[in-house]
């Protein structure tokens, strides 16, 4: 009785422990969701009301202020994964691979975002919803990679073995990402250049690039606070899962 009296307590205060860090993860997620939340109404506002149409492209090429923040952050939110990922394999931390597939949901919908917004652009500067171009294909393949990820993970019999060849997936699919920016430079290619991120200097008239940098920075916000709501829930969860094992051992 004693053995499960003291096995009840360190449940109970492990369960208090998570729930003090929930608390705390999420006041920062509504921080950063709040301020990330404002600060997007602002960028679409500059969007619609404040930048000038672009000459060449016309109004179409305000579709750039989304497609390139959520772009950015699919590609990033992978290499979250990618680290993290690492980091499980090699210290075994299962904090590291709630980060990981945190970011992994959260990332997968803005690289989605990006594959949507992507052809709603072609389709009218090309005529074409879709053009096997070297960077579309590398940030499809990327994409497809993510659902190896989802697929692996929920698939495999044994979970701790699903996260291992997960976070392995993980790891070589992020060579794809320095393939995806280089693309533009090392192939022929019809996807326009980078105007901030160039070789040679910001390309880009004033407006369009304090446009963009607006834009990225509040989807930037936005993200870290989904993150952060997504990894507290996750944690949680996992401890939930633990106290119902403990539970169902019966006492000895």
């Amino acid at each position: 009785m004693s053995q499960a009296t003291s096995t009840d307590s360190v449940m109970s205060q492990t369960a208090l422990a998570d729930l003090a860090s929930f608390r705390s993860i999420s006041r920062w997620a509504a921080v950063l969701t709040a301020v990330g939340g404002a600060s997007v109404i602002g960028a679409l506002w500059m969007v619609f009301f404040w930048v000038p149409t672009e000459s060449t492209m016309g109004i179409m090429q305000r579709i750039y202020y989304i497609h390139i923040p959520t772009a950015w952050l699919g590609e990033f939110a992978f290499g979250i994964v990618a680290l993290c990922s690492a980091g499980y394999l090699l210290l075994r931390d299962d904090r590291l691979d709630s980060i990981a597939v945190s970011a992994a949901e959260v990332g997968f919908i803005f690289l989605t975002g990006t594959l949507v917004a992507g052809p709603l652009w072609a389709r009218l500067a090309w005529g074409s919803w879709w053009v096997w171009d070297a960077r579309l294909s590398f940030s499809l393949l990327l994409w497809l990679i993510w659902i190896g990820y989802f697929v692996i993970r929920g698939g495999a019999e044994e979970q701790e073995k699903g996260k291992r060849m997960a976070a392995v997936l993980a790891i070589i699919g992020s060579l794809d990402i320095p393939l995806i920016h280089m693309s533009v430079y090392w192939f022929r290619t019809v996807h326009p250049m980078p105007v901030i991120m160039n070789p040679e200097g910001p390309t880009a008239d004033f407006e369009i690039g304090m446009t963009i940098a607006a834009s990225v920075t509040s989807f930037t916000l936005a993200f870290f606070g989904i993150l952060l709501y997504r990894y507290g829930y996750e944690r949680l969860r996992r401890q939930a899962d633990v106290l119902r094992y403990a539970q169902a051992i019966p006492d000895r």
